[in-house]
């Protein structure tokens, strides 16, 4: 039976974009019809469009403010114009204005990318786990990409009925590398010189960490002189990591394909502060056999081999611990590429996109089982009401 699945995301950029994309591409092989809704500006609506899915604009901006009541109204014209059989909301933003405008009639799917309530000061933090707490009844299925970010929406009191899927990475896309392929990345890229060369894929924002990155950078510096960082993506921290970064530090904008950039690393490091349970980026460089090094945010520890977790998860907010972790591999690069190798048939093993869009089907399906079951209840007691007012 053919499906229209809807995809509602804000965010259009860095992992989400490609995660809806991934979906998206995998549901349209199948032969069901995909509509992707989102802002024009950002990576996704080209993505998207480029792998099958229909888009349509939403013009909706990353924080809740005055135009709320709008991008509620546009959710409702969507949903009205292209008639879904599942709704799928990527992130806060669309969690936020898709379940106000849906309100749970219809099967709805939120997948909050990392919690909202992680990304607000603390005085903001107890409303955002309220509305967190009262929008999970109208969403059939939450699904989390790890057991740590499961459990951290469960100690916040979100009772829901969640689903655990776990990212995965076009392995097509993620080949492995042939001989010489980290130079001839490098050669594309522009990027000269032969030494160690450590690379940060992730939005430039509080989130990912770069402040704390820099911060561990000035002591690698100090224990490898010839060893180089690259920041790759854009954000609003930008111009303040610019204006504090050294000459070995270089910034390379938002790109729509990150791969030689993995390509050309030694080592892929992520130094966030929270995360969704499972980021994208490690999961890509580990699957183009980079080694990489990450902070122990909830589901860190989940998408590694365990023998990496000693050398690759490394305490939140600690500069002098992430420059031992990286330090440690980039000064040994034959034990970097052996990780390397260790983490792309791990990648292979277990995190196949093919496997996530298989077993999304299976969250649709559920979601559409308890929507159902919510229907013919509402039906029971609208009738049972009816049958009463009649007697009386």
């Amino acid at each position: 039976m053919r499906r229209t699945i809807l995809h509602l995301a804000q965010s259009s950029e860095a992992g989400v974009a490609r995660v809806v994309t991934d979906l998206a591409a995998g549901q349209c092989a199948r032969g069901d019809r995909v509509i992707v809704a989102c802002p024009a500006a950002g990576t996704l609506s080209w993505t998207a469009a480029q792998r099958g899915a229909e888009v349509v604009p939403w013009d909706a901006v990353r924080s809740p403010g005055a135009a709320l009541p709008r991008e509620v109204a546009g959710v409702r014209r969507i949903v009205d114009l292209v008639r879904p059989d599942v709704v799928h909301l990527h992130s806060a933003k669309a969690g936020l204005a898709g379940r106000l405008a849906i309100l749970g009639l219809l099967p709805t799917v939120y997948q909050p990318h990392a919690w909202s309530f992680d990304a607000v000061s603390a005085v903001l933090r107890t409303a955002t786990v309220q509305w967190e707490r009262a929008g999970a009844r109208w969403a059939h299925q939450v699904v989390c990409v790890s057991d740590g970010e499961r459990a951290h929406g469960v100690a916040a009191g979100i009772r829901s009925r969640y689903a655990v899927v776990r990212n995965g990475v076009d392995l097509d896309w993620c080949s492995p590398p042939e001989a010489g392929s980290r130079a001839a990345a490098r050669y594309r890229l522009g990027v000269s010189g032969a030494g160690p060369l450590a690379v940060c894929v992730a939005r430039l924002c509080r989130q990912k960490g770069q402040d704390v990155l820099l911060d561990a950078w000035a002591q690698i510096e100090e224990r490898l002189p010839q060893a180089r960082l690259v920041l790759v993506g854009g954000g609003p921290d930008r111009s303040v990591l610019a204006a504090r970064a050294p000459s070995t530090v270089g910034f390379a904008g938002t790109v729509v394909d990150p791969r030689d950039w993995y390509l050309a690393a030694d080592l892929v490091v992520l130094a966030s502060r929270w995360e969704a349970g499972m980021a994208l980026a490690p999961l890509e460089a580990m699957a183009c056999s980079r080694p990489v090094v990450v902070t122990d945010v909830p589901g860190a520890r989940e998408f590694l081999p365990a023998r990496h977790v000693p050398f690759a998860v490394v305490a939140l907010d600690d500069p002098g611990a992430l420059a031992s972790a990286v330090v440690r591999l980039l000064a040994d690069p034959a034990a970097g590429r052996a990780l390397g190798e260790e983490a792309q048939a791990h990648v292979r093993r277990h995190h196949d996109v093919r496997r996530v869009v298989e077993r999304m089907y299976t969250v649709y399906d559920e979601a559409r089982r308890v929507w159902a079951a919510g229907v013919h209840g509402r039906n029971r007691t609208t009738a049972g009401a009816r049958d009463a007012q009649m007697r009386s």
